[in-house]
């Protein structure tokens, strides 16, 4: 009796990560208007916003003096939240308009209180 040993490639696997109540930001980046104390503050002086970020998110006050570190409180939020994104848009929105993910991240954090 002779066997024959059967070999099977594994096929593709396709990893998305997704959460059960995905959710989408409280106010859009550009809502200044939703409150104008925050944009004021974010425009003018967004370090001391940034600081009262870090505050509210249960971070050191002195997170945002470390390079990088708006952005991982970004992701932080995100995730915290279950709200729709990724890293990459993370990285944009910080990169290229920085005040404004700031004044979201602020609205963001008050709405989630």
């Amino acid at each position: 009796m002779a066997y024959q040993a059967e070999i099977t490639q594994p096929g593709r696997v396709q990893t998305s990560y997704s959460y059960g109540n995905s959710n989408a930001w409280s106010s859009g980046m550009c809502d200044c208007f939703a409150d104008m104390g925050v944009c004021l503050c974010g425009t003018f002086v967004p370090c001391i916003l940034a600081c009262q970020v870090s505050q509210d998110f249960g971070e050191s006050c002195f997170l945002p003096c470390l390079p990088g570190t708006l952005l991982a409180l970004r992701t932080g939020v995100r995730e915290r939240y279950h709200i729709e994104g990724s890293i990459c848009d993370d990285w944009l929105v910080m990169t290229c308009c920085g005040p404004c993910g700031l004044c979201q991240l602020s609205r963001e954090l008050s709405h989630q209180k």
